[in-house]
């Protein structure tokens, strides 16, 4: 395998920066005009699920599940050939095609600025039939400060090691018809609090998050939801009779007088709206970038809202009623039991892809396997 390393960075225009890891003093830079990938970005974000500025969730979700185009098969193919003739620079494109021409998959190694953090790499349409993540492998680039830092220590990986699972934890004051409700549609529900998450994830392999995460202010506000109740100590403001614990209780420690960082397993799977919101902000933190900071290798995280099946099943009237998501949760559970958890994720959506190009089946739109990606902190 060859990789790549991708880099946008946002200034007037987009700065896009690439180098070969085996031609180290071979950069390439160019520079692509606002105006060239502004208006199909909007279209993107508008397509997705996250609430734009001003808009409320259940907006956000009639808007893209009842009106956009994610679910129409053809009207998805164009928006996302679109965005990768804006983005994917011809001669970047010419040396990912030399090598495939050689019989080698290239890994396409990508750190997306705030004004591309929503694009799906592993979706975009790059040639008839044809999505990227039928040709290349793709994971994301951590901020180097974090994967880089001196003092970060990665966790071992013990394939038999203990896995703990939270999913679809019970959050203090909102029923599960609320919009911290249930995410499976479960009556059976995890109760889990800070304290004894803490003190599994010390010992853990693997940690798999199944619920709910929302955005702050600032990445270190990235909240995900437990069954903590307002007598928790931590950094969040409470919500009711519920304290949210924060990418910043995960860096920094969430008991006052005591600091300590957490101790973070070697991987990690946040199946959860927005966990992997880091790169929105022009200073990327967040939840993905806790995990790196804590020790995790892999962390797998989604872009946007991830849909629930009832908001599938209510919004999208060819939406079969068969459950999907449970399924989603399988696969990224398997892909991060793999050697290799972002080569065994896109595997999934290859097949994903594959049969949303051939039948249009709405439950392979790139709505829901699109939203995920892994990113890779490996030990150097």
């Amino acid at each position: 395998m060859v990789t790549v390393q991708l880099k946008l960075v946002d200034a007037d225009d987009l700065y896009v920066s690439w180098r070969w890891e085996h031609l180290p003093a071979e950069p390439r830079v160019l520079v692509l005009p606002r105006e060239r990938v502004a208006g199909v970005l909007a279209e993107w974000a508008a397509a997705v699920p996250s609430p734009l500025p001003g808009e409320g969730a259940l907006a956000a979700l009639r808007r893209s599940l009842a009106e956009g185009p994610l679910v129409d098969r053809a009207r998805e193919a164009d928006l996302s050939t679109r965005l990768a003739a804006a983005l994917i620079p011809a001669q970047l494109a010419g040396e990912l095609n030399s090598a495939l021409a050689r019989g080698v998959r290239p890994h396409l190694r990508v750190l997306p600025s705030p004004s591309t953090a929503l694009v799906p790499w592993e979706a975009l349409r790059v040639d008839d039939g044809t999505r990227a993540v039928h040709d290349l492998d793709i994971s994301v680039l951590p901020p180097a400060t974090v994967a880089n830092d001196p003092d970060r220590a990665v966790s071992p990986f013990d394939p038999r090691g203990p896995v703990v699972e939270v999913l679809d934890p019970r959050v203090p004051g909102f029923p599960d018809d609320s919009a911290l409700g249930a995410v499976l549609g479960a009556p059976r529900r995890t109760e889990v609090a800070r304290d004894a998450l803490e003190g599994a994830l010390a010992r853990a392999s693997r940690f798999v998050y199944v619920g709910h995460v929302t955005t702050g202010g600032h990445g270190l506000d990235a909240r995900l939801h437990l069954s903590c109740t307002a007598a928790t100590t931590g950094r969040a403001a409470l919500l009711g009779d519920h304290r949210p614990l924060t990418a910043a209780d995960v860096v920094l420690g969430h008991r006052p007088g005591a600091p300590r960082p957490w101790r973070i397993p070697n991987r990690v799977a946040l199946i959860a709206c927005e966990s992997g919101g880091d790169l929105r902000f022009a200073e990327p933190s967040g939840l993905v970038t806790a995990m790196v900071n804590g020790g995790a290798e892999h962390v797998t995280a989604t872009r946007w809202t991830l849909p629930t099946d009832e908001g599938l099943r209510r919004l999208v009237p060819a939406f079969p009623a068969t459950p999907v998501l449970p399924s989603i949760v399988r696969a990224v559970d398997e892909a991060h039991r793999a050697p290799v958890p972002a080569a065994a994720l896109n595997e999934w959506q290859r097949g994903l892809a594959t049969r949303w190009e051939e039948t249009g089946d709405p439950t392979c739109s790139p709505l829901l396997w699109g939203a995920f990606t892994t990113t890779w902190a490996p030990v150097r």
